[in-house]
């Protein structure tokens, strides 16, 4: 697959600024103008960036319901009533519920008064579920605390009510026409809301519930540092935007992570080959966060929540063994289908010609539709639906590219779907299955009308063009200091042009299908690698110039650490050396 490459650009204003701050730092303008794209202005801008402080988050009674939520929970502490924390199966769903689990344990007369449910997959679904409030009664549960989900629970908090249950609901997702008649609806998406950031996670939206507690009863935020590493989990792998009160909280959950893990995630960054003191947040989304998942898409999120609250070392190694095996079950199950849905692409005629892809097959498994989805993307770049038909419904789900907003295209078929849910980049959705060729079709005509040719292929965006004398050893420090990287602050991708074999360039890999670069641009030489671009051996070696997309990283290597590139993308260049 073609990817366009785009250079991000400055207007001149940001280049007025870009020069000033060069000049005000003592760096670069290339470095300057990296800080200015990311709104930092000012030297002031700049180093509250680099260096966030706790005392940067938001007051959280500036949400609305918040002071309703705590007083809530203020009774049911009081007057020791049963809570059940009621959590999504994903890795911002469980993380939330191990977070206020663990803190509401803290807070009242006895831990026993807590307990925590996680929905079952595929027999529950998505959301707040009528089993799980029944679950409530029979426990004599008064107070459900919902993270990550309830903010389109209308009906099912009505039940809850019906049955003398309360609400307090934590959601960072939109709101449908109407609120639910929960005690506390927290909830930055809100219309009628004005709290200062509207991209918190569910997990976050749970941490600001604990922080408000926190600040109402006197108890010492130090307290609520264990909770970061669980908000950075979530922040990470739910990929919002990391930026403003996310990139705080994401800032020293990674800290507390590499400090003074969890006993359960320190486990499972064991057994995913983590080095002690060296994650990062590609670590996170990568390697723990898809683990924690593959609880909730092989056999039940409860396992993923009993890993994180756990504190006993000996049972949290067991987990994190079985946890791991889950995952290898998912990576097969993943691939395996991935295999038949592109099959059925292939096999399909009119499949190069639409705008969309919408996959169906018998009984596959609900856990790894989206990574399915995901994996397609890869294949035919457009907006995707992996669905599967298992008991009688179709259910599955979408996943979305280049900004186009999936959910509304969803949203547009709303008629034909029995329940869907999500956000612009992703989204889920089940049917009956006498409604999937004409959903196939009128989903196919929105997107077909409303996508932009923009939107149709893959972009890079890069930071800038440099030479590899640009690469110095202050350059790439600065670039250490604008992490921890995801949306809103992506890792820069830099641009090198007509570089050409220095030294050791060669193919790599069991079948040589990856390049171990060795290159020179003529003001210096850099190393790195690029996966799957293993056809451009020969060219280099015959003397012929490339182009390069890459980032950079540092490697360690036998107590040596340098700078190397992590390849995105090769062109031809233009010339021979």
């Amino acid at each position: 697959m073609n990817n366009r490459w785009q250079i991000k650009s400055l207007s001149n204003e940001q280049r007025t600024a870009a020069e000033r701050l060069a000049a005000e730092l003592n760096i670069s303008i290339i470095s300057a103008s990296m800080l200015v794209r990311r709104g930092l202005l000012s030297a002031q801008d700049a180093r509250n960036f680099v260096s966030p402080q706790l005392d940067m988050l938001h007051d959280p009674f500036l949400m609305t319901d918040m002071d309703k939520a705590v007083a809530r929970l203020d009774k049911a502490v009081q007057f020791d009533e049963h809570i059940l924390v009621f959590g999504d199966y994903d890795v911002d769903g469980t993380t939330a519920v191990a977070l206020m689990y663990t803190f509401l344990s803290s807070v009242v007369h006895s831990p026993e008064l807590v307990d925590y449910y996680i929905p079952d997959r595929y027999t529950e679904g998505y959301g707040i579920s009528r089993k799980g409030i029944d679950y409530a009664v029979e426990t004599g549960c008064s107070l459900i605390v919902a993270l990550d989900c309830g903010i389109r629970s209308t009906e099912e908090v009505n039940y809850a009510a019906d049955k003398g249950i309360d609400f307090i609901i934590c959601d960072h997702h939109l709101p449908g026409q109407d609120i639910p008649k929960a005690v506390a609806v927290l909830d930055a998406k809100r219309s009628d809301s004005t709290y200062p950031f509207s991209e918190l996670c569910g997990c976050g939206v749970g941490f600001k519930l604990a922080q408000a507690y926190s600040a109402a009863n006197s108890l010492p935020f130090d307290n609520l540092r264990p909770c970061l590493a669980l908000t950075a989990m979530a922040i990470a792998s739910d990929i919002v935007p990391v930026v403003g009160e996310n990139r705080v909280l994401a800032y020293y959950g990674i800290r507390m992570l590499n400090s003074a893990p969890p006993v359960g995630i320190k486990n499972l960054m064991n057994i995913a080959g983590i080095e002690s003191g060296k994650l990062n947040i590609n670590d996170l989304v990568y390697k723990i966060g898809p683990r924690i998942n593959a609880c909730g898409r092989i056999r039940s999120g409860r396992d993923a929540v009993r890993l994180l609250i756990t504190d006993n070392n000996d049972e949290a190694k067991q987990m994190s063994e079985e946890i791991n095996h889950q995952n290898e079950i998912r990576r097969d199950l993943d691939q395996q289908i991935t295999n038949e849905a592109l099959q059925m692409l292939m096999s399909d005629p009119c499949n190069q010609q639409k705008h969309t892809t919408v996959v169906c097959g018998n009984d596959w498994h609900k856990g790894v539709v989206g990574i399915v989805a995901s994996r397609l993307i890869d294949n035919y770049y457009r907006p995707t639906i992996v669905l599967t038909l298992t008991d009688g419904m179709v259910s599955g789900s979408a996943r979305s590219v280049g900004g186009f907003d999936i959910y509304s295209a969803i949203d547009s078929c709303s008629d034909l779907l029995e329940n869907f849910g999500g956000h612009i980049f992703a989204a889920g959705l089940s049917m009956k299955p006498e409604n999937l060729e004409a959903f196939k079709q009128r989903f196919e005509d929105y997107v077909g009308k409303h996508i932009l040719p923009e939107q149709t292929q893959p972009v890079l965006e890069i930071e800038a063009e440099i030479s590899f004398a640009d690469i110095t050893a202050r350059f790439f420090n600065i670039l250490r200091h604008l992490e921890p990287f995801g949306p809103g602050n992506p890792r820069p991708l830099f641009l090198t042009r007509n570089v050409t074999n220095y030294r050791y360039t060669r193919r790599v890999g069991k079948q040589g299908e990856h390049l171990k670069l060795d290159v020179t641009d003529r003001t210096g030489a850099l190393q790195g690698i690029a996966f799957g671009k293993g056809e451009y051996a020969l060219p280099l070696m015959n003397g012929e110039n490339i182009d390069i997309c890459y980032e950079l990283q540092q490697n360690t290597f036998n107590g040596q650490t340098t700078i190397q590139m992590m390849v995105h993308d090769i062109k031809a260049g233009n010339n021979k050396k």
